[in-house]
């Protein structure tokens, strides 16, 4: 599946592929498949050498300062808060806009693999990838190009399900054993890591309510990609059980803070940003948000922050 944004440094610049996901119903073959997550690694609480791994979610495009042009990274995304926070002292943050798990292997314009980043020294590795994968950039231009053929209506959830199948379940679902590779990749690196699966935030409306024109989807096609977003991270929460990887939700910490909230409320900016931040991608305070949840599931097995 082609690569939103990797089309060029300008197309990069231009065009921030958004991550979020697919149809709840592309993980019921998976989640019966989960195990418990035991063992997270033997390093316990130093969290000192950290490696963050991601797409734009955790890169932060536009949000100051930007520290990487390549991967449109910001100093204030969330593993910059986390690794202040934890003290650490090692950190990389690899994570670049448009990646997908090829990118773990594979260079990325000036950016390296991103696995390279991880060694056996590494006590901390966050992940959070899967979106570009389906192409979630494509579905947004494709949703907001069908709603003006059926305003009130689901254009873009029948578009996708045209042949009978959700494409987009059908989409997450091949992308699971993807993740899973790079979660194996992961502990093989650095075998005595904790390793954290971040979800995705909350994009839109909770309640399947809409908001065009300022998100100009079609009415009935908001709560069809809000349960995309939520079989991604349902995928993700299954993957990461998989691999003795913790999962954390950045969608509940986020609700209520939409990109359909008014701009001093929201934490994802909608297609026409108010606040700096690539459209329909976390700002400041999203980064933030992600931050304080990785820090919390951090802190509930350690007892501190």
């Amino acid at each position: 599946m082609a690569k939103d944004g990797q089309s060029g440094g300008a197309a990069r610049r231009r065009r921030f592929p958004i991550t979020a996901g697919a149809a709840l119903g592309a993980c019921a073959l998976l989640a019966v498949s989960a195990v418990p997550a035991a063992a997270y690694g033997t390093a316990p609480g130093r969290g000192t050498h950290y490696a963050s791994l991601g797409d734009s979610y955790t890169s932060g495009p536009l949000i100051p300062q930007q520290v990487d042009a390549n991967c449109a990274r910001s100093d204030h995304n969330y593993p910059s808060i986390v690794a202040t926070a934890r003290k650490t002292t090692a950190f990389k943050d690899v994570s670049c806009g448009g990646a997908t798990t090829a990118e773990m292997w594979t260079a990325q314009g000036t950016n390296g693999p991103q696995l390279d980043a991880v060694g056996r020294d590494t006590d901390l590795v966050t992940v959070q990838i899967g979106g570009n994968d389906i192409g979630f950039g494509s579905i947004i231009s494709t949703c907001v190009r069908l709603a003006a053929q059926d305003p009130t209506g689901d254009p873009c959830r029948r578009y996708y399900a045209s042949s009978g199948i959700d494409r987009l379940a059908v989409a997450i679902a091949q992308t699971a054993p993807k993740v899973d590779r790079v979660l194996r990749a992961v502990h093989a690196r650095a075998p005595h890591a904790r390793v954290l699966v971040v979800g995705y935030p909350d994009l839109l409306p909770d309640d399947g309510s809409g908001c065009s024109p300022s998100v100009p989807f079609a009415s009935e096609d908001f709560p069809y990609l809000r349960d995309t977003e939520k079989g991604l991270n349902l995928m993700l929460r299954v993957v990461a059980a998989w691999n003795r990887a913790e999962y954390v939700d950045t969608y509940a910490p986020t609700r209520g803070h939409d990109m359909c909230k008014a701009p001093a409320d929201r934490w994802i900016e909608p297609l026409q940003p108010a606040s700096p931040a690539a459209p329909a991608h976390p700002n400041a305070k999203g980064e933030e948000a992600m931050a304080r949840a990785v820090l919390e599931s951090l802190g509930k097995r350690h007892g501190h922050h």
